[in-house]
């Protein structure tokens, strides 16, 4: 009788310890879309040296990007809002899968958007992320797509401005990396942000913006 009494008390113990953890990991940002990456990953396998997307929302709704890129193979793992912050948080799930043949980021508008932080201060998160890969996949190479200028966002340009421009300097300093521009292409003939191609919040892009994307993206995949 008293053993099975302690055994009760360990199993409970036990219980109440797992039942915490998972409640404190269903707590962080974008816990379950990790685990989710997981579990396709799990079913459907892993090709073999893809192209790998990470970022933010820009790619997260870009499902079918692998349509825009026929010939390429494309594992896109954006996740909902994300910032370069969650990227440095979840590096290891998104980075030691894959072993890709080049890595793309989207990321860093929700930084800017988010608590007020400066361009320099993204911009380390930024470099954070970037020796992250470094250190995994030292002679991969990583492409950044610029952060384009969303209308809904329009007040905080100049800090994206600031962002863009120390990312595009810094990854000129480095091996096997590239700033992909792709501001320009989403101008009017007056060098206006078309506000025609994205969706009625200002955000995010209709098909038209990603088409435009790829005719500046393609020539930068590998």
């Amino acid at each position: 009788m008293k053993y099975n009494r302690l055994l009760f008390q360990k199993l409970f113990l036990l219980a109440l310890i797992l039942n915490s953890l998972l409640f404190f990991a269903q707590d962080k940002p974008y816990w379950k879309e990790i685990q989710e990456f997981k579990m396709i990953d799990q079913t459907k396998g892993i090709p073999t040296k893809p192209i790998l997307f990470v970022g933010s929302s820009s790619f997260t709704k870009w499902q079918d990007v692998n349509d825009y890129f026929p010939g390429k193979t494309i594992i896109n793992r954006g996740f909902g809002g994300s910032r370069l912050l969650d990227l440095n948080y979840y590096a290891d799930d998104l980075l030691n899968p894959y072993n890709p043949r080049q890595i793309v980021i989207y990321c860093g508008e929700n930084d800017i958007a988010t608590d007020n932080p400066t361009a320099a201060e993204v911009f380390e998160r930024f470099k954070t992320f970037f020796g992250k890969i470094r250190q995994k996949y030292p002679r991969v190479p990583v492409a950044y797509v610029s952060i384009k200028y969303s209308p809904s966002r329009e007040k905080f340009w100049p800090q994206i401005k600031e962002l863009n421009e120390s990312i595009e300097a810094y990854l000129k300093t480095q091996k096997r990396a590239k700033y992909i521009d792709i501001t320009k292409v989403m101008n009017d003939e007056n060098g206006k942000v078309r506000s025609d191609i994205f969706k009625d919040d200002m955000l995010h892009m209709k098909p038209e913006g990603y088409r435009l994307w790829t005719k500046v993206m393609a020539p930068y995949l590998k």
